[in-house]
């Protein structure tokens, strides 16, 4: 493992023992003892939740925050949800996930070229994370920016996530207004010369597959256009 893998590796750690937002960790903490009646003999996770994937992918893609019985009880991200079921899915049929489904952190899933990331490390209450929630977790996303070096493609999982990625680049010092990147599912930006391509995509929120805003072929060609561009790329 090179050293940037291992720094990526190292900053998970750090993400599982913060504690920036006291109203997100008192929220987890409350989630994790009081839990879900179908979930009830689960051990919930109840901290922070790491990135997952291959430390070396090409494609990164950002969420806004964890689910509350979803990774707040399985400790891995996207992993026991229905928003989750709907990702894996097609990051399977498209290549980027050895299986279609994810139960929890120990099931064998892998991911092939591919990291999940989330804007917000915590699950929120009502998913609404606060402002200074995106700004207190907004350094794990810059590092994480800094430390995939093969980074090509960025696919960010509805409008909070987009934003939170120009954010990222913009603390970084790319000069880029955010009014000049507007959010619409499909669309891509390009961020300059040697930067990741940007493509935004609807969060795949049971508020969106169920009411059909989102479909499984409308995501799918997302990640089919990320895939033709990682082989378009040098």
């Amino acid at each position: 493992m090179n050293a940037a893998a291992s720094a990526l590796l190292e900053l998970q750690q750090k993400v599982i023992s913060c504690d920036r937002c006291p109203r997100l960790r008192a929220w987890c903490a409350e989630i994790a003892r009081r839990k879900r009646a179908a979930y009830r003999d689960w051990t919930y996770w109840g901290k922070p939740i790491p990135s997952f994937g291959d430390p070396e992918a090409r494609l990164l893609i950002v969420g806004l925050a964890p689910a509350a019985h979803g990774a707040n009880r399985t400790g891995r991200i996207f992993t026991g949800d229905r928003s989750g079921d709907f990702l894996y899915r097609v990051l399977f049929r498209t290549g980027f996930a050895s299986q279609p489904d994810s139960r929890s952190a120990d099931d064998g899933l892998r991911l092939d070229d591919a990291w999940i990331t989330a804007a917000v490390r915590c699950a929120p209450p009502a998913n609404k994370p606060l402002p200074e929630e995106f700004r207190n977790c907004r350094p794990y996303l810059v590092r994480e920016l800094e430390l995939l070096k093969n980074l090509r493609v960025i696919v960010a999982l509805g409008r909070l996530a987009f934003r939170a990625c120009v954010d990222a680049f913009r603390e970084r010092g790319l000069p880029i207004h955010p009014a000049a990147f507007d959010f619409a599912h499909g669309r891509e930006h390009r961020l300059g010369p040697d930067l990741p391509l940007l493509i935004c995509s609807y969060h795949p929120s049971r508020q969106n597959t169920q009411t059909g805003r989102l479909t499984e072929p409308m995501l799918r060609r997302v990640f089919l256009r990320a895939r033709r561009h990682l082989e378009d790329s040098p």
